[in-house]
């Protein structure tokens, strides 16, 4: 339903005295509930209204989504008070993220729109070639969520969109949970995704977030490079096997896939046998801690370890508790990495910027009383591009270790 302020004279609301009007003016694209003047007219906005943000000498700074019940009350869409957030405009958007796609990449398989770094506040895209899993994770894109899709249907070509409505976020800003078919009929198997040698496979309807983690491509190429043939390889919190697949693909002789969920590590299976090495990975479901724990009592030893967790720090309220697990990954990790071998870690908490997680990191291998060079650093890749004034944006950190 698209929002009816679109068409009319928009509201106007109204900086704080000492909000940081300047940020906004050169490129922070989110204003929070105080530094907005909240009066009665404001406070009744719908979310997803759309209003012209003014500083506090009421000079028009640009067209805001307000949304009174977020942390985040108002997100910039454009610097022109007068534009139409209508198909057209999100037409623009659109073709210009996927040029620079079409671009990096030869096949439809990528993060086609990462939120505010691609002028869509809030809104997430993924591509599963003719297929694209949508996540409007702010109440402004959830309003205009038909214009959205016949803009992506029309720039893309694709002819299934799929409303995925699992975004934490979401519930943040109020929203339902309640998934849709907005174009063609949801893909009743999974879908394979060829990346870095490897075949993944997607699961779209009923898998975590849109089905596959794009931003990781590149990190599981480095690790690929790490093996060496027949090389043992362990890959943590590894959901439907992303670097586990990818070494195997790349001479890897075992992997040991660990994930809580059965039916990730199924995907996984699926997976390594769709890449030819079905015979070559193992699989255990279980608590990564436990399985960790465990693993070291048992003297097990591997080339390769590459842990990949869910955010443990997804706020600065709990960024202590995260960094601690951060510290532990590491210090579980680190003792089954054989002499000579490495060790990656992954971070996707945007709280835990790369200095602190960096420190945590080496803080846990070393208290495993090993030592080693930081070989990488890596990070999202292209097709999640990073917003300069948005430190939110580059969320993704991996660092690569060689231990002694």
């Amino acid at each position: 339903m698209t929002d009816p302020t679109d068409a009319l004279v928009r509201p106007r609301i109204r900086l704080k005295p000492k909000a940081n009007a300047r940020a906004l003016r050169h490129g922070f694209p989110w204003v929070y509930s105080n530094e907005l003047v909240t009066d009665r007219r404001t406070r009744k906005l719908a979310p997803g209204t759309l209003a012209v943000l003014e500083d506090e000498g009421q000079s028009p700074l640009g067209v805001v989504a307000v949304n009174p019940d977020s942390k985040i009350i108002a997100r910039m869409l454009d610097r022109d008070c007068d534009v139409e957030i209508d198909q057209r405009w999100f037409e623009t958007r659109l073709t210009r993220a996927l040029q620079l796609r079409a671009q990096l990449y030869a096949q439809p398989y990528y993060r086609l729109i990462h939120a505010e770094a691609d002028g869509l506040p809030g809104v997430i895209i993924d591509r599963f070639g003719d297929t694209c899993v949508v996540q409007p994770n702010a109440a402004w894109a959830d309003a205009h969520i038909e214009a959205l899709c016949a803009a992506l249907a029309k720039v893309s070509g694709c002819s299934t969109i799929l409303k995925n409505a699992s975004g934490r976020t979401r519930s943040l800003e109020g929203l339902d949970d309640v998934e849709q078919v907005m174009l063609g009929q949801a893909p009743d198997a999974p879908v394979p995704v060829e990346m870095n040698g490897a075949t993944y496979m997607a699961d779209l309807t009923g898998g975590q977030k849109t089905g596959l983690f794009f931003d990781q491509r590149d990190n599981h190429a480095f690790a690929a490079r790490l093996v060496a043939e027949g090389a043992r390889v362990l890959d943590v919190f590894s959901h439907v096997g992303g670097f586990g697949l990818a070494m195997l693909a790349n001479g890897a002789g075992t992997a040991t896939c660990v994930d809580g969920s059965a039916a990730a590590l199924e995907l996984a299976q699926m997976g390594a046998k769709a890449s030819g090495c079905g015979d070559r990975l193992v699989t255990r479901q279980g608590d990564a801690f436990g399985v960790l724990t465990a693993l070291g009592e048992e003297g097990a030893q591997f080339d390769v370890v590459v842990c990949d967790p869910p955010a443990f720090a997804p706020s600065k309220v709990a960024l202590e508790a995260g960094l601690r697990a951060y510290e532990r990954v590491a210090k579980l990790a680190a003792p089954l990495v054989a002499p000579g071998g490495y060790l990656g870690l992954c971070s996707c908490s945007h709280a835990a910027d790369l200095t602190k997680f960096r420190n945590s990191s080496a803080r846990g291998i070393g208290r495993a009383g090993r030592r080693g060079q930081l070989l990488h650093t890596g990070y999202a890749g292209p097709d999640h591009p990073q917003m300069p004034q948005l430190a939110e944006s580059g969320y993704l950190k991996s660092v690569f270790f060689r231990l002694d």
